[in-house]
């Protein structure tokens, strides 16, 4: 059986599409009231401009979506809503149409393209972006589609629309980046890093380097397996980034590698060393003051047994001398623990 090619019949004129933070939040936001802890997902629309191929999405605004999970040709969107909803915010920001819409995805699914369709009446190519609200890699968590039509070459079958991947970015204008930054120090301090965060970082990021290898991995298996044709763009990108790579078999690069990490090592063990000092002096400190306490509440409890035993010389009751029967007066026995060495 030969492999069926595609060949597309349309141009792509969306080369990129511009995400803003105000659109994340907004979406996040409505995510964590709607669907948040469920299998749901949250669709709505992208309000922006575009020009020159690029899309600049700057608003959006949720819409009522249900679906059903069994069946994915059964699905509602209500159109009336948003349409209500774009009249609106066209009073506010004329300049504001509608490019497209928004999933929470976090993938595609057999139904987006007859939602994508249902766009096409507002606008002539609409863009789809979906937005992992929980990502588990460290990147952008934005993918935009557009569909395009493509017919097959041997004209066997009818022509259809696929989702095609286009580039994505997270940009904004100087006010929002003002307003992203007070909300950042609100959450928290990103001028301050600690070990601890650095660590973190570098994890997450060998993490993520780590799953773009395996998928590099896994697309040359099938290319070789012949389950998927051979691109050479593709290709040539990654013999591109294979040239990026120093060459790690020099003497004096392997050299530099090992004196950086003997420098490193040395740092670690002073810092432990240091930390083992002060832990024990601390220790040290702690049973001194332990030791202090149990005596100074021995010399109390030792005072206290007189007390009983004491009895006035005098019926006045105005009167504060005191004789000792068995031990000192009470006023030797209050000035000790008052002024003396002794504490209650």
């Amino acid at each position: 059986m030969d492999v069926i090619t595609t060949q597309e019949i349309s141009s792509r004129p969306i080369e990129k599409v511009i995400v803003h933070p105000l659109v994340l939040l907004s979406i996040v936001d409505n995510y964590n009231r709607v669907a948040k802890d469920t299998r749901k997902r949250v669709v709505g629309v992208l309000l922006g401009s575009s020009f020159k191929g690029s899309v600049d999405v700057t608003n959006s605004y949720a819409v009522p979506f249900e679906e059903d999970e069994k069946d994915p040709s059964i699905w509602f969107l209500d159109h009336n809503y948003h349409e209500s909803m774009f009249a609106m915010f066209k009073r506010i920001n004329a300049k504001e149409h509608v490019v497209g819409w928004y999933s929470t995805g976090p993938k595609l699914r057999e139904n987006d393209l007859d939602i994508h369709g249902l766009f096409n009446d507002y606008v002539s190519n609409p863009v789809l972006v979906i937005i992992d609200v929980q990502p588990k890699e460290l990147g952008i968590p934005t993918k935009a589609y557009c569909a395009v039509e493509e017919v097959k070459e041997n004209a066997t079958q009818k022509s259809q629309k696929v989702f095609v991947h286009v580039p994505s970015e997270i940009a904004a204008h100087e006010v929002e980046e003002i307003g992203v930054e007070h909300l950042l120090r609100d959450v928290k301090d990103t001028n301050i890093s600690t070990l601890a965060t650095e660590v973190t970082r570098k994890l997450t990021a060998l993490k993520g380097l780590d799953g773009r290898l395996q998928e590099i991995r896994s697309y040359l298996d099938l290319v070789i397996e012949g389950k998927l044709p051979l691109n050479h763009e593709i290709l040539y990108h990654l013999q591109d980034v294979f040239n990026l790579l120093p060459n790690l078999n020099v003497g004096e690069l392997i050299k530099a590698f090992a004196v950086k990490t003997n420098d490193m090592m040395l740092v670690i063990y002073l810092s432990s060393l240091i930390r083992s000092v002060i832990a024990l002096h601390n220790v040290i400190n702690n049973k001194v003051r332990y030791l202090t306490t149990s005596m100074r509440k021995q010399r109390t409890q030792s005072l206290l047994l007189y007390l009983p035993q004491l009895e006035p010389k005098h019926k006045d009751p105005n009167r504060i001398r005191y004789s000792k029967k068995g031990g000192p007066s009470l006023l030797t026995v209050w000035w000790l623990v008052l002024f003396g060495s002794v504490s209650l």
